[in-house]
């Protein structure tokens, strides 16, 4: 990414979007941790309590955390879950 502001602002813009899905997250045990964003714009997250080990994770990172991000921050291409 081209500069540091533009950096902190992207990531503010993640952040937003994690605190939607956020509340849904918690209420089942779990939460979703922000790691960073690649070169490729390719937001990195842990899911955490319960969802870290959640048979279902993969769709709650595909169907929500994922589409969360993907629709409140277009220019990020996808999102990987990180330590699960």
């Amino acid at each position: 990414m081209e500069n540091s502001t533009s950096n902190t602002q992207l990531l503010e813009r993640i952040e937003k979007a994690l605190e939607s899905i956020r509340p849904y997250l918690i209420s089942d045990g779990g939460n979703v941790r922000l790691i960073g964003v690649t070169d490729e714009m390719i937001a990195q997250v842990e899911l955490t309590g319960n969802c870290s080990n959640c048979r279902i994770s993969n769709m709650t990172l595909k169907a929500g955390v994922e589409e969360s991000i993907l629709n409140m921050v277009p220019e990020i291409k996808g999102v990987e879950a990180i330590g699960n």
